[in-house]
């Protein structure tokens, strides 16, 4: 299991870091979200550069996700992995579905 960040930086661009508990302890906590929701998506779909809607935490429960940055880097994420999404504004990232996928989504509050 990876935990990863993407957010936008300066540049308006993408940027995806890792995130580990010994750096984070705040992640232990109990922390809101504002609902959650399974996500299913076909394998084959694409959606090209776009920000996140919302700041959300998102886990893949079953299949593959290659997530493609401005730097032209591409980043696979598959069951188990959790991101922290915080790229709602900038060029934003794509995103290709390599098989089928459910996934769980974690809006943030406000």
């Amino acid at each position: 299991m990876r935990i990863n960040r993407m957010y936008t930086g300066t540049d308006g661009e993408t940027h995806i870091e890792d995130l580990k508990l010994s750096d984070h302890p705040e992640l232990e906590s109990l922390q809101k979200v504002a609902g959650l929701r399974l996500q299913p998506s076909k394998a084959g779909r694409f959606i090209d550069f776009h920000p996140a809607p919302d700041r959300r935490w998102l886990t893949i429960l079953e299949g593959q996700v290659e997530i493609g940055l401005g730097d032209g880097s591409k980043h696979r994420f598959g069951p188990g992995d959790l991101r922290l999404i915080e790229d709602v504004t900038g060029h934003g990232h794509t995103t290709r579905y390599l098989s089928d996928n459910i996934s769980l989504v974690m809006p943030l509050p406000d």
